[in-house]
């Protein structure tokens, strides 16, 4: 049975870790560095770092504060923000990143992702996509939610992993951090089309909305999110205890 994978997720702005509703109103939560070192002694299978302004503010991500993260962690680390060349990939993965996620750099070069999976590999190439509904379709949407694509979410996610991507982080903005639990419809589609493994991210508010998630898609490989655990309102070690009593296969320290 394969084993679900519970990560938090650092969003960070201006080097301090922030979270915000339906992608706006961003708040200061901590420090990166102290809060990805908790998780990685306190349960966390593995842990995203995102960048989530470099590409808005079009520069390059903040590698310093990537490497300190590094250095305090004994879990796996995908980095992303402000990816837009294989140069970028080099340079987060010297930095300590295990993998690499990429967003509107994909969308802007579209052999990107095909190019970083010949060279690293795919399990080092995450495609991460910021998904809203427009008109009754999955949209494809950039710069942390603010810029919409002509983009179909799933036939971007599709085109993707056949050139590459070896796992999908699939973004509900419907959903993000308003606690009412994931994006249920989105996942499941994304889960009938790919074949590599998918991460759920947007819409945590409570342990059962893990439970619901991966009761009710069992092809979701893994729960992302970040409020819920930088506030304590769900501990990942209680997380994991509920998930085993439920027959869920997690990763118990």
């Amino acid at each position: 049975m394969i084993t679900k994978r519970i990560i938090p997720c650092l969003d960070v702005r201006d080097g301090r870790v922030v979270k915000g509703v339906n992608f706006e109103g961003l708040n200061d939560v901590s420090s990166p560095i102290e809060l990805a070192e908790y998780y990685s002694k306190n349960g966390a299978d593995e842990l995203v770092f995102y960048d989530i302004t470099a590409s808005h503010e079009n520069r390059k991500l903040f590698t310093d504060i990537l490497t300190e993260v590094a250095k305090k962690i004994f879990i796996p680390l995908t980095v992303g923000g402000g990816i837009n060349s294989i140069d970028d990939f080099d340079r987060v993965l010297k930095c300590g990143a295990d993998k690499v996620s990429v967003n509107s750099g994909a969308i802007k070069d579209h052999s990107l992702v095909g190019a970083a999976a010949k060279r690293y590999g795919d399990q080092c190439v995450v495609l991460s996509v910021d998904v809203k509904r427009v008109g009754g379709r999955f949209k494809v949407f950039l710069h942390g939610g603010r810029i919409e694509t002509e983009l179909d979410a799933l036939d971007w996610i599709k085109k993707c992993v056949d050139e590459g991507a070896g796992e999908i982080v699939v973004n509900s903005i419907d959903t993000d951090g308003v606690k009412g639990g994931f994006d249920l419809e989105l996942l499941e589609k994304v889960c009938d089309i790919v074949d590599v493994p998918v991460i759920a991210s947007g819409g945590a508010g409570c342990i059962y909305d893990y439970t619901k998630l991966f009761k009710a898609i069992p092809k979701v490989d893994a729960g992302l999110a970040a409020s819920v655990f930088h506030f304590g309102e769900v501990d990942i070690r209680e997380l994991k205890s509920v998930l085993r009593s439920e027959n869920i296969n997690v990763r118990m320290i």
